[in-house]
C-alpha cells in the first residue's frame, strides 16, 4: 500500500469532531443544498440559505427548517463554511466580487456535477479534460473543497447513520487545504456518513459522474477502492450513455434500481 493511501486513512481518522455550533451559508436549496441545510440545522449549526432569486424566494423553506433567509452576499458574510449547491455552469454567473473578503480559512464546498448529456450547457474547458472542481475554483478565484457530489439525494436525505454504525455509507471529500478538508469531513460525519479522503482537487475527477465512486451507495472501504479504480478519461464516455441507460429503467425507477444501474455502469470494464 502506498504512503498516499496511509496519509488518507490518517486524515480520515483525525477528522475534526466539530461538536460546536458553526455558522454555515448554503447557496442553492435544491435536492442537495436543501437537504444539507436541513441536516446541518439538525446537527446544531446556524444556517443561512440563499439562491439567485433573493431572500423572499427561499424564506418559506428557511422558515420551515429554522434557517435564516438571506441574499447570496449575506449568505457568505461572516460564516465559517460556505456550501455552493448550484448548477455547475451557474458558478460562472456569480458576481466576481461575491467572495471578496472571505477569509482563506473558510472552506467553500462545491457539490456540483457536469451533465451536458442531461441538459447542462457545454463547458469547453471541462470537455477538453479539465477537472470539474478545478474549473469551479478558477471561476471563483479561490480554492474549493469537493464534497457531497457523489451521493444521491435520496441517500443523503434518508440513509445517514450515527458515527460508528455498521455499513454506514461514505462520501468522498477532495481538496488541497488540509484544515478545510478536515472541516468538511467533520460535517460529513455529523450528518451521518463516513468521510473518505478523495485526495487533492486535481484528483477530484475520481469522484465525478460515471466514475466507480459516484452515487453507488458504497461503505468507506469500498469507496476507497472505487476511488482508486477510477480510470482517467473513461467517465465522459460512460456518462454519454446515461440517457439511454436510464430509459431502460422506465418512468419511475426506485432508488435501488438507480444504485444498481450506477454500480453496473461505473465500475471499470
Amino acid at each position: 500500500m502506498s504512503l498516499c493511501w496511509f496519509a488518507s486513512i490518517l486524515l480520515e481518522k483525525q477528522l475534526l469532531r466539530l461538536g460546536t455550533e458553526m455558522k454555515i451559508g448554503v447557496i442553492g436549496i435544491g435536492n442537495i443544498g436543501g437537504t444539507l441545510a436541513r441536516k446541518l440545522i439538525a446537527a446544531g449549526h446556524r444556517v443561512r440559505v440563499a439562491n439567485s432569486k433573493g431572500p423572499d424566494d427561499v424564506r418559506p423553506f428557511a422558515d420551515e427548517i429554522g434557517a435564516e433567509a438571506v441574499d447570496t452576499r449575506s449568505a457568505i458574510n461572516g460564516v465559517e463554511v460556505v456550501i455552493l449547491a448550484i448548477p455547475l455552469s451557474a458558478t460562472a454567473k456569480l458576481p466576481k466580487s461575491l467572495f471578496d473578503g472571505v477569509p482563506q480559512t473558510v472552506p467553500i464546498v462545491t457539490t456540483s456535477n457536469y451533465y451536458p448529456e442531461l441538459g447542462d450547457p457545454r463547458i469547453p474547458e471541462i470537455d477538453a479534460g479539465q477537472v470539474e472542481s478545478v474549473w469551479v475554483s478558477e471561476q471563483l478565484g479561490l480554492p474549493v473543497i469537493k464534497a457531497f457530489n457523489n451521493i444521491l439525494a435520496y441517500s443523503l436525505a434518508e440513509l445517514g447513520r450515527p458515527h460508528g454504525s455498521e455499513n454506514r455509507l461514505a462520501i468522498a471529500v477532495a481538496g488541497d487545504d488540509i484544515t478545510q478538508k478536515r472541516t468538511a469531513m467533520g460535517l460529513v460525519d455529523e450528518i451521518g456518513f463516513d468521510p473518505v479522503d478523495g485526495g487533492t482537487l486535481d484528483e477530484s475527477w475520481r469522484q465525478q459522474p460515471s466514475t466507480p465512486s459516484y452515487c453507488c451507495d458504497w461503505d468507506a472501504e469500498t469507496m476507497r477502492k472505487a476511488l482508486a479504480a477510477a480510470m482517467k478519461g473513461e467517465a465522459p464516455r460512460k456518462r454519454a450513455q446515461l440517457p439511454e441507460q436510464f430509459r431502460t429503467l422506465g418512468a419511475n425507477p426506485t432508488h435501488d434500481d438507480i444504485v444498481a444501474l450506477n454500480r453496473s455502469l461505473n465500475w471499470p470494464d
